[in-house]
């Protein structure tokens, strides 16, 4: 089973990305992802 979760940018804390991740897996998500409003990319980390 698949579970959404949203993509926060660890530096403004703006909400950009929503997907999915395997609901067994035990760690948060962290991706290397454009921020529009830092206008860089950054660090962003999955949402509860």
């Amino acid at each position: 089973m698949r579970e959404k979760v949203i993509l926060i940018c660890s530096e403004c804390l703006a909400r950009n990305y929503v997907t999915t991740v395997n609901k067994s897996n035990g760690k948060r998500l962290e991706l290397m992802k454009f921020c529009k409003y830092c206008n860089k990319q950054t660090l962003h980390k999955a949402s509860k």
